[in-house]
């Protein structure tokens, strides 16, 4: 049963299943923030795994063609992009500035806090890319020396988070507009935020899609530079 339980067909299949029937749970529930698919979609793979105690390691490396497919979703989400690129184009001086400045508070506030409580020079080098897209965070965290679990945990986290208090944190802030409702979910909360964007409408994923791109290329840059200046 082992070498079921970690063939690709199983978990391609667990994890399909899984989503299919986040999908359906998030749905009937009105679209409650807490059961977005990619919560709810990870809480029952991880209680699949735990329930029929399947290495998680030995799962992954089964389910190896989801994750390679996340690399031309990224690209993909040009289209959008080009869709809104009347908007996006009137408003780039702005994007520019908040997406340096956004950026780097994102990497450095998590760094910064980690060090503060305590954390490993490889947790904090894992964390430096907690807020950009999966395939990228881990390519940065790799070259720098981090973990690659830590980093796409924290990713996820952080996804989780942004998608959860978005509505709350644009309601303190009085902010409607959804080429900017987009954008910080983007930068903040990279592809589970661009999903949460796309429902809100195409103008605000556009934005988002934008952001996860610049983000992922600007720390991709950045982090490297700034961790050998620091070392």
């Amino acid at each position: 049963m082992t070498e079921l339980y970690t063939s690709p067909l199983f978990a391609i299949t667990a994890v399909l299943c899984a989503y299919q029937l986040a999908v359906w749970l998030y749905e009937k529930s009105s679209r409650l923030v807490w059961l977005h698919p990619t919560i709810s979609g990870a809480l029952l793979v991880a209680a699949l795994l735990a329930s029929l105690d399947i290495d998680y390691h030995r799962f992954s490396d089964a389910a190896y063609w989801l994750t390679f497919w996340l690399g031309p979703a990224t690209v993909a989400l040009a289209i959008p992009l080009y869709q809104q690129w009347h908007l996006i184009r009137k408003m780039a001086g702005p994007l520019l500035l908040t997406l340096i400045a956004g950026a780097a508070f994102a990497c450095l506030s998590a760094v910064a806090i980690a060090w503060y409580l305590g954390g490993s020079e490889i947790t904090l080098l894992s964390l430096s890319a907690k807020s950009v897209t999966t395939p990228i965070a881990i390519g940065i965290s790799e070259s720098v020396g981090g973990l690659a679990t830590i980093t796409a945990s924290a990713v996820i986290l952080t996804g989780i988070v942004g998608i959860v208090f978005v509505n709350l944190t644009m309601k303190i802030c009085r902010i409607d507009d959804d080429r900017i409702w987009g954008f910080c979910l983007g930068l903040s909360a990279h592809a589970i935020g661009t999903a949460r964007a796309f429902e809100r409408s195409p103008v605000a994923g556009a934005f988002s899609s934008l952001a996860l791109c610049l983000t992922g290329s600007y720390s991709a840059v950045f982090i490297p530079l700034a961790l050998q200046w620091f070392r």
